[in-house]
């Protein structure tokens, strides 16, 4: 009998990267949006985009963690599938917002703090998705690794882009700020996970933990 080409993990990251899309599609043909439908469309892409953004780092701790390989061959589905729905929000306020009127949209931007860091999160998430393929893991060589970690700095710039863009006060937890914070908080961890020493520890701490499942071997 053939194998089934696709892992229940790849199935299940395909599903949801398109059902969200598929299901936001809907609403919008329905007519199920919020009174205001640009804004709702806007918002809703800008958090599938984050969404899968963090399941993307959240791959590496748990192969780091759990010795759980395949997470890491989902990466790039994942990071291409946020750089799909961070595109599907910038032409979104781009042209539905804006209608493609440049020189008053450029006049936003630079006014407005939060759409300065989401322009650069954006524009730093296209050498990483044009370059996520093969090829250019092999003719990047380490450049690649280099380039990639520009994710690091790309997750907390989008954090504080949606965190300025909601309204409330941070200090007292007043206002649409909830979300935000949970993402910034999830994605400090991941980060922090990743500093040598700490990712050392983890990784020692793990395989002594594995050893004493059932059927492992501690030698």
């Amino acid at each position: 009998m053939k194998k089934f080409p696709y892992t229940p993990l790849q199935i299940a990251i395909h599903i949801y990267a398109w059902s969200a899309l598929i299901l936001l599609i809907f609403d919008a043909v329905s007519g199920n949006l919020s009174a205001n439908p640009i804004q709702d469309l806007e918002q809703r892409t800008g958090r599938h985009a984050i969404t899968l953004l963090v399941l993307s780092l959240l791959c590496t701790p748990l192969n780091t963690l759990f010795k759980w390989s395949e997470p890491l061959k989902r990466r790039r589905a994942l990071g291409l599938y946020a750089f799909m729905y961070a595109t599907i929000h910038v032409v979104i306020f781009a042209d539905l917002d804006y209608g493609l009127a440049w020189s008053r949209l450029i006049q936003e931007v630079i006014q407005k703090p939060r759409l300065v860091v989401g322009f650069i999160a954006f524009t730093l998430l296209i050498p990483l998705a044009i370059t996520s393929f093969d090829i250019w893991k092999k003719r990047l060589g380490k450049n690649w690794k280099r380039l990639h970690q520009i994710s690091y700095l790309i997750a907390p710039l989008v954090v504080l882009h949606y965190l300025w863009s909601k309204k409330g006060d941070v200090l007292s937890l007043q206002g649409e700020v909830v979300k935000p914070l949970i993402y910034g908080l999830i994605i400090a961890i991941f980060l922090i996970i990743r500093i040598p020493p700490i990712r050392k520890a983890l990784v020692s701490f793990s395989t002594r933990m594995l050893a004493l499942l059932p059927g492992k071997s501690t030698a």
